[in-house]
């Protein structure tokens, strides 16, 4: 597992999700990821990205104009099949 942080200030909607998005393709189950924006937006819009496609927020924050993120990437795939089992 590693830990990778995004800089996705002076980004407006809807870039930071889309920028978080694209970043989590990139990593591996079990890795995490701390977004930073600007977007007060973004503290909002990217923990119901993550509920949609299955990802944990961990911790989310503010610090002067800065929100913060912590996303811990997760099996969106074995997710989905649970889902998909409990709704028959």
């Amino acid at each position: 597992m590693s830990h990778y942080e995004l800089d996705a200030r002076r980004m407006f909607c809807p870039m930071p999700v889309i920028r978080t998005q694209d970043k989590i393709k990139e990593l591996e189950v079990g890795d995490t990821l701390e977004v930073v924006s600007t977007d007060p937006g973004a503290l909002n819009d990217i923990p119901a990205w993550c509920r949609i496609n299955g990802h944990k927020v961990l911790e989310t924050r503010e610090a002067d104009d800065d929100v913060f993120v912590l996303i811990e990437v997760c099996d969106c795939q074995a997710i989905y099949l649970r889902s998909k089992a409990i709704h028959r």
